[in-house]
């Protein structure tokens, strides 16, 4: 017991939680538990995870803002190789920070967790070669239930250029023109390009 940290309502945002695993590390590498139960319910998350994910990315490829509209996903959020700006929006309509939004640096050498709770919409961006993310999810996926927002909505007005993006929005979800600081061109697809504003 007591192997994770859990800084809870991050941002100000109730039931965004940000988790530190304890890491046991000697001249041979380094051990953690990456998930226990017990630990998350002494922490007071009492979530079911139903479905594991893994997906590997290269540098620039955005992926979000992504939701499930009647089957919403709880999902914990870790990065295992490079590192990665991970962002959740909130979608509660009866929330107090409605449509606000918080962002965290994902890396394989802070080995953050990040908790999203159902009624989010969730992104993601590469700054590294490569990265590979994982995360547990609360519900399955159900094909033809996902909904998303546009990743640059100046009315949610995530701070990308805090993580290097340049370029300036024309509108749309669009990513042309868009590059991190070294000259890589955002990679969304094309689902991704197309996703409306928050206020539709």
């Amino acid at each position: 017991m007591g192997q994770i940290k859990v800084e809870k309502n991050v941002g100000g945002i109730k039931g965004l939680c940000v988790i530190e695993p304890a890491v046991h590390g000697d001249k041979r590498g380094y051990f953690m538990e990456t998930y226990n139960q017990n630990d998350m319910a002494e922490a007071g998350l009492n979530m079911v995870f139903v479905q594991d994910n893994q997906s590997c990315s290269s540098k620039g490829v955005l992926r979000g803002l992504h939701f499930q509209k009647e089957f919403p996903q709880g999902k914990l959020v870790r990065v295992i190789k490079g590192s990665v700006f991970d962002v959740a929006v909130d979608l509660r309509k009866d929330s107090e920070t409605y449509g606000k939004w918080f962002g965290i640096e994902l890396t394989e050498e802070n080995k953050k967790q990040f908790y999203i709770p159902e009624g989010f919409a969730h992104g993601f961006l590469v700054l590294s070669d490569i990265a590979e993310f994982c995360y547990k999810c609360t519900d399955f996926y159900h094909p033809g239930d996902e909904g998303g927002l546009a990743w640059n909505d100046p009315d949610i007005g995530i701070d990308w250029a805090s993580v290097g993006v340049r370029g300036d929005y024309k509108g749309s979800a669009n990513a042309q023109g868009y590059t991190l600081e070294d000259g890589t061109p955002l990679n969304l697809s094309d689902k991704d390009q197309k996703w409306p504003g928050i206020k539709g």
